[in-house]
């Protein structure tokens, strides 16, 4: 078992790529927090995982929210061994529809959160030679029209892994931070049946997106993060992995 005995918080971790996470490394070891803000499925994931696991639900809109998981996490298991700050919203804005407060909103909880849970849990992360994983997404590269606020915010996560990275590795914490690209989660999948695709949508994904046919799924990217969180990985920090189906970097899409 590669996460044997160490202890993870992972946000938003009662759905999608988050409770892959949760479920692999509890696999591997682990013991887990699961957090979210659904009770039911927070005790649906809580109940497959046995002892391994506890629910703590919190909105980490809430500048407090970070203090809290962090206690609860103590609470349970005694110790903390890493950070994954996977939780996120994906607000569709523009330049035209963007808010002050979707704006705000959007940094809060993609940024601001996973800032200010690697500060509270910083003491025992350093204690236990700890790592952080920060799930980012390649719309930090530059983003999709329709993302505005999510890639700004995607972006800003990507410089906190790498300054954090910097300033830290004497501590020996190490961070990570992983660019998804298009995962076929459950909340994924019915966002797209609700904008008006048929049901067998994950069947036809053009190329341009899926070049080997089928969309990425949160297994494969939890299967990554197991590597990242053990200490098979030390001492390297400050990596920035894209987890996609195609280089972003000098990609042309008429010749896919």
């Amino acid at each position: 078992m590669r996460l044997r005995d160490k202890v993870i918080i992972v946000t938003g971790s009662t759905t999608g790529i988050g409770r892959a996470i949760a479920e692999r490394c509890v696999a591997e070891g682990a013991r887990v927090l699961v957090h979210g803000r659904d009770r039911a499925h927070g005790e649906a994931v809580v109940a497959r995982l046995g002892a391994a696991a506890v629910l703590h639900l919190d909105d980490l809109a809430d500048p407090g929210a970070p203090a809290r998981l962090v206690a609860a996490a103590l609470a349970a298991f005694g110790r903390i061994d890493a950070v994954v700050n996977n939780a996120a919203i994906v607000p569709r804005t523009t330049l035209q529809t963007a808010t002050v407060a979707a704006f705000e909103a959007t940094m809060a909880v993609n940024v601001r959160a996973p800032l200010f849970l690697i500060q509270a849990a910083y003491s025992q992360l350093q204690a236990h030679e700890g790592s952080v994983l920060n799930i980012g997404s390649i719309n930090a590269h530059s983003g999709e029209p329709t993302f505005l606020h999510y890639s700004v915010s995607k972006g800003a996560l990507q410089t906190l892994s790498r300054n954090l990275a910097n300033a830290h590795a004497p501590d020996k914490v190490r961070f990570t931070h992983f660019n998804v690209g298009w995962v076929l989660t459950d909340n994924e999948y019915a966002k797209q049946v609700g904008e008006g695709l048929p049901r067998d949508w994950p069947e036809q994904v053009p190329a341009l997106y899926a070049p080997s046919g089928r969309l990425i799924a949160p297994e494969t990217i939890a299967a990554a993060a197991v590597y990242w969180l053990g200490d098979e990985s030390k001492p390297i920090s400050g990596t920035v992995l894209e987890l996609e189906q195609f280089s972003v970097y000098g990609r042309n899409p008429a010749k896919t």
